[in-house]
Formats: structure tokens, C-alpha cells, sequence
């Protein structure tokens, strides 16, 4: 078994309202924000953390919420120049802030470069007004091109853009307007996904007017092949950039790497070779809780059990459009493959979900259309 990189997840769960889509931890805001009394809680969760990762150095951070944007660049600059002092950041770290328009004022973006951010999420989600609208969102669209202009004026090293599609009443040339006015800002990176419908949100209990499935697809293949066209390589499911500009904190949650997760309800993922065991925790999920003192951080923590540890993988592995190497497999998980596994690895073969080389697995265009249905063999 060998020990994976590792990143570092850090959760904040505010919004200024709550998308009627959105299946995240993320809470209202009700008052004002506690930006010192969470960012000290962060830094203890943290602490906690770091007795297990000991001298790990963290290769990635992600700052995601809810809103992380609401937080000033004081607030994120303390963050991350405590965090070092607590776990080692290594040289070349990526370090990501999620920013939505509408909750960024002009100087902002600067002011996070300067705090140490050296890559920017911005949740734009649609151009069009009605489409805003429809999801919930607070911003306009002159605000995503403002909020667009301002990374790219601050400094950063590269920004990804979030864009859905398959939204409420949205047509084929809807949503490819939608990717126009997106590549024409020149992201390095690009998140077009579909919109889905998840438990537990006013969309799941009042579920809106989707296309139907002839034009999700068309809008998939014909927006892949304009991403294509413009130079945008797919190395993940939602996942578009330019040659050098993949998102390495989420490439790290792919290729099964181990991540602390700190604050509400974030989750954490680590690995002890000495045990040859895998851990999975949640934080306390509530603000609330978890911002009372004397209690713990941690909500739960199960080891994976070794009949799911190659579902796990390949839930994660085959996201990806890299090939696989076999030997991760065995250096990840500490486990070898079943007779039944590698039977239905060998099935998926043969119906063109995968091909195989001595050394790699790869998962064909067909496989990532039909990926539960490639996964299901594992569960």
C-alpha cells in the first residue's frame, strides 16, 4: 500500500439565500457573518486533523461553500497563513476560492491574490437572465462579466468558470450560447455539467420543466464538440480545460488521493498504511454545533470496508478520461482485485465500456455515457 497525496478541503456553509437546486451544506444568512469566530474554528479543526497527517505536506486546497466569497480577504489571508503553520504547504500548492457574482466587490479579487488564493471558481451558472432566474441565483448577467473582468484584471493564475445546462425551458441554442459567451471570456478551465435533481431541495419537491433527453444529449455532444473545437481537452465527466490547467485538487479526489475536510460538514478521506486501512470523516454539519465550544469537530468516522473499496476506486478512477494504471489499484486500496471484479472488469471490455492495455484501464466515450451502468458491477 502506498500513502496518496494529499489536499485540504475547507467548508463555508453561508449563502445570502439558498438555490432551490442546491443539495450542499450551505446555510442562509441570518444576521451577520461570524467570519473570526469560523475562521479560529477552522484552525482548531485543523489542528485536530493535522495529529493524523503529521509532516504530509498538502499539495491542494480548496475553499468551497456555500459562499466563500463572503468571507473578506482578511478573513481568507489569516486562514491560509495560520493553516501553513499547522500543516506544510508544499511548494507548488493550488490553492481555490469559490466566488459567485453578486456577493464580490471590485477590490475583492485583488485582495484575495494577495491573501495567497491563486485560483479563482466562479459560480456564473447561466449568461441569461430568465435562466438566473429559474435557479435562484442573486446575480445578473452584467455581474458574472463584471465578476469575470475582476479576475482577470487581479492577477491570478487561472480561473474556472461553473456553467450548467439541461436548466428549466433551456433549448439547444440556449445552452450553447450559454458555453459562446463563457469561452469567449477565456477561462483556463471550464465545470459544464447538467443540472440534476437532488433529495431534499425545493426542486426535488416541486420538480421544474426540464428538456427532454434527445436535447440533453444534443446539447452534450454539441457542446463538447465546440469545447473541443476551441481547445478545451475534457479530462473528467464536467470537467473542460486548456492543456495544463486541470483542476488538481479535484484530479486528486479522482485518482483516490487522501484530503483532510475542515468545517460544517466537510469530508475527509485518509489513508493509514500502516494499517492498510482507509478512513472516512464528517464534520459536524450545522454552524451551530459546530461552533460550540468544547465539542468535537468530528461527527463521524468509519473505515471503508474492504467489500467496497473497489467500487470506491472505480466510482472515482473512472471519472476520469486518463487511463488508469492497474498498479493504483493495489497501492491505493491495499486489496486485490476479485475473481468477480476482474470478470466484470473484462465484461465491460468486451461491451466497449472500457479498453485494457497490460497496464491501464481506460474508459471509452461509451463507458462515460453509461458510467452507473459500468460502476454497478462493483456495488
Amino acid at each position: 500500500m502506498r500513502t496518496p497525496p494529499l489536499g485540504l478541503y475547507i467548508h463555508i456553509p453561508w449563502c445570502v439565500q439558498k438555490c432551490p437546486y442546491c443539495d450542499f451544506n450551505s446555510h442562509a444568512l441570518k444576521g451577520g457573518l461570524p467570519e473570526q469566530e469560523y475562521v479560529a474554528h477552522l484552525l482548531a479543526d485543523l489542528e485536530q486533523d493535522a495529529r493524523i497527517t503529521g509532516d504530509r505536506p498538502v499539495q491542494t486546497i480548496f475553499i468551497g461553500g456555500g459562499t466563500p466569497s463572503l468571507f473578506s480577504p482578511d478573513s481568507i489571508g489569516h486562514l491560509l497563513s495560520e493553516a501553513s503553520k499547522r500543516v506544510p504547504f508544499a511548494p507548488d500548492i493550488e490553492i481555490t476560492l469559490e466566488a459567485n457574482p453578486g456577493t464580490i466587490e471590485a477590490a475583492r479579487f485583488n485582495g484575495y491574490v494577495k491573501a495567497g488564493i491563486n485560483r479563482f471558481s466562479i459560480g456564473i451558472q447561466s449568461f441569461q437572465a430568465a435562466h438566473l432566474k429559474a435557479l435562484g441565483r442573486i446575480h445578473d448577467p452584467a455581474q458574472a462579466l463584471f465578476a469575470i473582468n475582476q479576475a482577470k484584471q487581479s492577477g491570478v493564475g487561472s480561473f474556472n468558470l461553473d456553467l450548467m445546462h439541461g436548466l428549466p425551458g433551456q433549448s439547444l441554442q440556449n445552452a450553447l450560447d450559454d458555453l459562446t459567451t463563457a469561452m469567449a471570456q477565456q477561462p483556463a478551465h471550464l465545470s459544464w455539467y447538467q443540472l440534476t435533481i437532488e433529495p431534499n431541495t425545493p426542486f426535488y419537491s416541486r420538480p421544474p420543466q426540464l428538456p427532454d433527453d434527445d436535447i440533453l444529449w444534443d446539447i452534450q455532444d454539441e457542446g463538447h464538440k465546440r469545447l473541443s473545437q476551441a481547445g478545451y481537452e475534457q479530462y473528467e465527466i464536467s470537467g473542460y480545460s486548456q492543456r495544463g490547467f486541470q483542476c488538481r485538487h479535484n484530479l486528486n479526489y479522482w485518482r483516490f488521493g487522501d484530503y483532510l475536510g475542515i468545517g460544517c460538514g466537510a469530508h475527509g478521506k485518509i489513508t493509514d498504511i500502516n494499517s492498510a486501512t482507509i478512513n472516512r470523516t464528517v464534520k459536524v454539519k450545522h454552524p451551530r454545533g459546530y461552533m460550540t465550544l468544547n465539542r468535537p469537530y468530528l461527527d463521524q468516522s468509519t473505515l471503508v470496508d474492504p467489500d467496497d473499496l473497489a467500487f470506491e476506486f472505480f466510482m472515482n478512477r473512472f471519472r476520469l478520461v486518463e487511463p488508469c494504471p492497474k498498479q493504483d489499484f493495489t497501492d491505493f486500496t491495499g486489496s486485490s482485485l476479485s475473481y468477480e471484479q476482474q470478470k466484470a472488469l473484462q465484461q465491460a471490455v468486451e461491451n466497449g465500456l472500457l479498453t485494457e492495455t497490460s497496464t491501464h484501464w481506460q474508459v471509452t466515450v461509451l463507458g462515460r455515457r453509461y458510467l452507473n451502468t459500468l460502476l454497478s458491477a462493483f456495488v
